[in-house]
């Protein structure tokens, strides 16, 4: 990644992507675990998995 002015700022950024990923195993696991539930959670749950699709997208933007 490009350097930064600010280091912590610099810090912050490496460490994006790795945070991005961790949200990324936790939405498919919540959003799995309210699909299995059914009923009115259903939608929720495809909802959190299409929301951690997005953000695996952009993490894979991000380190391009």
């Amino acid at each position: 990644m490009a350097e930064a002015a600010n280091p912590l700022f610099g810090a912050i950024s490496d460490a994006a992507p790795a945070i991005a990923m961790i949200a990324v195993f936790m939405l498919i696991a919540g959003g799995v675990v309210l699909m299995r539930r059914g009923g009115e959670t259903r939608q929720k749950g495809v909802l959190m998995i299409v929301c951690a699709a997005i953000v695996f997208a952009n993490v894979l933007i991000w380190t391009l």
